[in-house]
């Protein structure tokens, strides 16, 4: 019995050690550190008004594309005796491009030649014919015998006619065999880089009459070719200038300047709306540069309004109630006032302000 009771106080005397140690514990960690914490008065963040230049921008997005481009065709149907240049390669105005095999066109020609010579031989001896039967034809006697000289001699004349007609078509198809012939021996007609047939994997030994064979590009002309949407179309003016991005090459910077805005729309299926959203097409010259070539996604901020010295603010800073806009004026000492203000232009990042503060005021967001 004696040793349930001294088991039994043991057990109470270290179940009061604990809690109490519990307790000094509580005691020291947590009172403490209630008694410690202070309540700090919430941040107040400051901007400052300043006289600086601020513009509005649209932004853009869009490929490049080259602005000359001179397509080549065949320029007549034959085989190709033999390529002068390669794809990509570069070439001058007069160079030549490829030869075709003229032993067809000649053919045809010589033929054409001959075809002609003979109906110049029959209408000559046509006419000789005509000449001797009306040297050795009998005076017309009676008023049926004159209606049928008159019928003769009439289809006589109209037979000749067809004749000239006839010879004028002929001379006419020969004089474009000619032509084509001269041009067998293909010369570049401008300067630049040749790039074949995009959907052609090698240069094409055979061509028909007037194939595409490919283009001849001016590598230091490009233009930006990028499609807005309605609500900014009327923004954009022709002369503005262009800030240009390329996404291969995000660090490098293009000048550019908006040279056609298109008055036409055309439409595009929207992924979240029904229906099709008017897209207008913007073209933008852009400088040369090495990096710079087509078919490139390009991105770009077109300048659509610039002031200069215009009193500025951060746009976090300015609230708006009703019709009213406000900011909260820093008055020194920890004091703030609330003053009304009326803007101008406004950005993402900046407000013009038209009166209610001036530069070197400071207005904060509590």
């Amino acid at each position: 019995m004696k040793r349930i009771i001294k088991r039994s106080l043991k057990w109470i005397i270290i179940a009061v050690i604990v809690i109490g140690a519990g307790y000094m514990l509580y005691e020291k960690v947590f009172k403490s550190g209630e008694a410690e914490v202070v309540m700090e008065p919430p941040q107040v963040i400051s901007f400052p008004v300043t006289q600086e230049t601020v513009t509005s921008s649209v932004q853009v997005k869009g490929r490049s594309q080259y602005q000359e481009e001179t397509l080549v065709y065949a320029p007549f149907a034959s085989k190709v005796t033999g390529w002068k240049v390669e794809n990509g390669g570069q070439v001058k105005k007069g160079d030549v491009l490829f030869t075709l095999d003229q032993s067809s066109l000649k053919n045809e020609i010589a033929a054409a030649e001959a075809a002609i010579r003979k109906a110049e031989l029959e209408s000559e001896l046509n006419a000789f014919v005509s000449q001797q039967e009306d040297e050795s034809a009998t005076p017309i006697g009676t008023e049926a015998e004159r209606l049928k000289a008159l019928a003769a001699e009439e289809a006589t004349r109209l037979n000749n006619e067809l004749n000239q007609v006839n010879t004028q078509i002929q001379e006419q198809e020969l004089a474009d065999k000619k032509a084509r012939l001269r041009t067998a021996v293909y010369h570049a007609p401008a300067t630049g880089i040749f790039l074949y047939d995009s959907s052609s994997s090698e240069r094409p030994q055979t061509v028909t009459d007037n194939q595409y064979i490919g283009k001849i590009v001016d590598l230091n002309k490009l233009e930006f070719i990028a499609s807005v949407g309605e609500q900014d179309i009327f923004r954009i003016k022709q002369g503005m200038k262009v800030k240009v991005k390329m996404t291969a090459m995000k660090e490098l910077t293009l000048n550019g300047e908006v040279t056609k805005v298109s008055k036409f729309a055309t439409t595009t299926t929207g992924q979240n709306t029904a229906g099709q959203i008017p897209q207008f097409e913007v073209v933008i010259s852009l400088q040369p540069d090495e990096h710079l070539i087509g078919g490139l996604s390009l991105s770009g901020d077109i300048e659509t309004m610039r002031k200069e010295n215009a009193v500025v603010v951060s746009s976090m800073a300015v609230m708006h109630e009703g019709e009213q806009t406000f900011v909260m004026l820093d008055k020194g000492n920890g004091q703030y006032e609330r003053q009304e203000i009326k803007i101008g232009l406004e950005t993402t990042e900046k407000t013009e302000v038209l009166s209610g503060l001036k530069p070197g005021d400071t207005v904060v967001l509590q």
